[in-house]
């Protein structure tokens, strides 16, 4: 099972913190997180067998996990 995790806390000096677990087979290949070539502006960890990421960022700051 992977988890997403959300500190909000309007006013802050860190309004929003995410974080993300990938929470698969360890022997899984995935690449760290890296400017995705082939997606610009996406930021994102990638699995290597199915294509897809667990959490990524995009240079708006818009994200999805």
């Amino acid at each position: 099972m992977c988890l997403i995790v959300f500190a909000w806390r309007p006013g802050h000096a860190l309004p929003l913190i995410v974080a993300a677990n990938r929470d698969e087979f360890y022997a899984r290949p995935t690449q760290p997180l890296a400017a995705w070539e082939d997606a610009p502006g996406v930021h994102a960890g990638r699995d290597l067998e199915a294509g897809g990421t667990w959490l990524g960022v995009g240079r708006k700051g818009r994200f999805a996990a």
